[in-house]
């Protein structure tokens, strides 16, 4: 079958170019910040002109985003670290995933008759909190890489939340659309969130309001004092007071704050062609990441058009739904369920896969593969999820002086996390991405399925590419739940193999395609790229909604540094040059 040529224009392409050259400096005595929001970038430069490394920068835009972009992330949620050492050339992961608590059973989301309490109630609720991890990954990641004491980190966020910050119009957008869902009296649950968003004529927080936040400054000077103040004292028993409000109270406690520790974790890194290709193990999903690329790299070669081509599209597609097949049936916590990830790397395995790819048409029987015949664990006979991931979530890349690396996504999960909030951040709803069924229909247990002090399954994939040398040459990731994988890779394709910038490739209309179904990002995709998915045999949704926030960093041979940042979001690039 031919595919008409269309996706993205050669004028198009030809002005990205010309924008992104001014995002090129060149290494040495240079670094780059791309966050999702302009207070953030400029905290962590800020860091960086300090003396600080990549992970110094890295702790004061998470503390800049939990002020200012509250409805993505924050330091009452969790997230993943991708770490380059440039001295050592090491790849390391600092997993800063909730866990679910002491007393979480398998049947906490489901009512008495067995059914499930429905999204939104799980969401806004004590239930769905896990024990944040985010200020314990970042404590780890500092004790390892930090340059500067413990402390200033915190300095602009104190201050933006002492003097006020203006809200801007992503977050007005949001407390508009999504204020609905805020609790505004007590039986709905605890109305901290609705006083902070909204005046007292009942109108909402317009843009360019100036927002102060007082709880978050003082919780703040706690934890520059010491991070394990978060854990244990004041701080504390207000993340458990909070949780435990009812309705829907949850069982987080004391013990479960205090006893929980980020993890250091050795990066799960799978080749492509010449490439090192390195994100987060389980319980992140990067896995689908490191098989999209390893299927494509099986699969009918792609066409000399690149982004401009359907068919190249169409390749990709497929890609993805095998990944996420396995995805959804495999992944999940593997320090308490078996994930059989040599197999779904191994490249026999991926080659045997990427056979079911055509140039022509889509796969019609779409199924998880056999994973297991390709490693030496027995199999597992996991039931179908059905999990649930939502998004609210944000990533950024931070490269310094020294040419030390950092790619995070961090996370409240949904929309402003489960609305509740202590010490002037929200909680997280992390645990909604568990599977509220334990088992499936045919009686087998799930994967995913809650287990007292379990990570729930995440979509977030920082990833970090490696050259041939074993250099830095990539970093990307993103936020936008379960669709993470598509968007991420996407950054990966359109780079590594279609031979654009960073930027060209952010700019990319954003596709989904998992299970049977295929979601284009309408205002980007062309009618020519449509029509060619149809043709090959999708059921194409053209989507308002793919509303990603890619953050890339990408290193020349020469040493300059290219930054892309997402249009979708309020972000952008820092660029330093450093004495």
């Amino acid at each position: 079958m031919a595919l008409s040529v269309g996706a993205c224009s050669a004028t198009a392409l030809e002005a990205l170019s010309a924008k992104v050259e001014q995002a090129q400096i060149k290494l040495g005595s240079t670094a780059m910040v791309v966050t999702a929001n302009p207070l953030a970038s400029r905290a962590g430069a800020e860091i960086l002109r300090a003396g600080g490394s990549a992970v110094d920068a890295a702790i004061a835009i998470e503390a800049v985003l939990s002020l200012v972009e509250p409805q993505s992330s924050g330091l009452g949620g969790g997230g993943y670290m991708t770490h380059f050492d440039n001295a050592s050339n090491v790849v390391s992961v600092y997993d800063g995933r909730e866990t679910a608590p002491a007393l979480a059973t398998e049947k906490m989301f489901l009512d008495q008759d067995g059914n499930s309490i429905g999204y939104l109630n799980a969401k806004n609720s004590g239930l769905s909190t896990g024990v944040p991890g985010m200020v314990s990954m970042l404590s780890l990641a500092h004790q390892d890489h930090g340059k500067i004491p413990w402390g200033p980190h915190f300095d602009r966020a104190k201050q933006l939340a002492t003097d006020g910050f203006e809200v801007s119009p992503r977050l007005q957008g949001m407390i508009a659309r999504f204020g609905k869902y805020i609790p505004a009296t007590l039986d709905q649950g605890p109305i901290d969130a609705y006083r902070y968003f909204f005046k007292e004529n009942g109108q909402p927080l317009a843009v360019g309001d100036l927002r102060t936040n007082p709880d978050y400054a003082a919780a703040l000077s706690l934890i520059a004092a010491d991070p394990q103040a978060f854990y244990q004292g004041p701080l504390a028993e207000k993340i458990v007071e909070q949780t435990s409000q009812t309705p829907r109270a949850g069982s987080l406690s004391l013990s479960d704050l205090k006893n929980y520790k980020a993890q250091k974790r050795q990066a799960l890194c799978t080749p492509f062609k010449t490439k090192l290709l390195c994100g987060p193990p389980p319980s992140s999903s990067w896995v689908a990441i490191g098989q999209i690329m390893g299927l494509l790299e099986n699969a009918p070669a792609f066409t000399a058009e690149g982004a401009n081509d359907p068919q190249n599209w169409a390749l990709f597609a497929e890609a993805q739904r095998l990944a996420y097949a396995d995805r959804d049936q495999y992944v999940a916590d593997d320090q308490y369920v078996e994930v059989p990830l040599s197999g779904m790397l191994n490249p026999d395995y991926l080659a045997t896969r990427a056979k079911l790819i055509s140039p022509v048409k889509a796969i019609t029987d779409l199924k998880p593969g056999n994973p297991w015949a390709y490693q030496a664990t027995e199999k597992v006979a996991y039931g179908v999820d059905g999990t649930d991931d939502q998004p609210g979530t944000t990533h950024f890349v931070v490269v310094d002086g020294d040419g030390n690396v950092v790619s995070m996504t961090a996370s409240v999960e949904s929309i402003f996390g489960s609305t509740r909030m202590a010490g002037g951040m929200f909680l997280n709803n992390q645990l909604t991405d568990f599977s509220f069924n334990p088992v499936d229909k045919a009686g087998n247990a799930v994967a995913n399925k809650v287990v007292a002090n379990k990570r729930p399954r995440s979509s977030m994939s920082p990833t970090i590419v490696l050259d041939e040398n074993g250099e830095f040459l990539m970093a990307s990731g993103s936020p936008g739940g379960n669709s993470i994988i598509a968007y991420t890779a996407k950054t990966l394709v359109g780079v590594l193999e279609w031979g654009l910038s960073p930027q060209q490739s952010i700019d990319l209309p954003n596709l989904v395609a998992r299970k049977g179904k295929v979601r284009i990002e309408k205002s980007r995709a062309s009618a020519e790229l449509i029509s060619g998915l149809r043709e090959f045999g999708y059921e194409v949704n053209e989507s308002a909604g793919e509303n990603s926030g890619l953050s890339v960093v990408y290193q020349h041979a020469d040493g300059r540094l290219e930054g892309g940042v997402d249009p979708r979001r309020e972000g952008i690039i820092e660029l330093l040059e450093l004495d």
